[in-house]
């Protein structure tokens, strides 16, 4: 039985829902969805480039839309994107079945990026929901070369075979896999964390 969730940081916050991408993109008249748009979004997504030079790049795509509608566009995801993401985990860790920790195998890229868009008062409540949150390079500072994921199990007293670590790197769920963990592999770009929920696996 499933009693602890891990969860890396980079598939809550920063796999946006693709269907509201998309629902948005297709009220501006954009159906087709070409490579080298995926490839910025995904850059978007992880905060290397700002909402600006989100907009001037699908200006030169569409030169027919207009800046506010494409920025109008885009903050309608982003307003959309927390909620589905608190409802989630509030459902999760108001269930008392499970005890929920929060992975950063980055750096502070992730965290930046969702203060400034969701806010300091979201971002909290969002962070409320895990027992515990941990940052790779403090562990790693804390206890140098020390298996991250057996720091985080040996910690908080848990036991391997009833934890579950959510990751879409294969290494990440490898090294998990190797300490008796299961792993729910998610596939960037086409699965969202919000389906978790769906998974027979957890309806225990």
């Amino acid at each position: 039985m499933i009693k602890n969730i891990i969860f890396d940081f980079g598939d809550i916050f920063i796999n946006l829902d693709k269907e509201a991408t998309y629902k948005e993109l297709a009220k501006l008249g954009v159906t087709n969805i070409s490579e080298d748009m995926i490839v910025t979004y995904h850059k978007y997504e992880m905060g290397l480039i700002s909402t600006d030079e989100f907009v001037n790049f699908y200006k030169t795509k569409f030169p027919q839309l207009s800046r506010e509608s494409l920025v109008n566009a885009w903050n309608a995801i982003l307003l959309d994107f927390p909620k589905r993401r608190l409802a989630f985990l509030k459902e999760l860790a108001g269930s008392n079945k499970y005890r929920l920790f929060l992975l950063s195998n980055t750096n502070d890229l992730h965290i930046s990026w969702i203060q400034n868009n969701w806010g300091t008062e979201l971002y909290n409540e969002f962070k409320s929901c895990f027992e515990q949150f941990y940052l790779s390079h403090e562990i790693n500072f804390r206890k140098p070369n020390a298996n991250i994921y057996e720091f985080v199990l040996s910690e908080n007293n848990l036991k391997a075979s009833e934890t579950i670590f959510v990751d879409d790197l294969k290494e990440n769920t490898e090294a998990a896999k190797e300490l008796g963990m299961q792993v729910w592999n998610l596939i960037p770009g086409k699965e969202d964390v919000v389906d978790l929920l769906k998974r027979k696996e957890f309806l225990v």
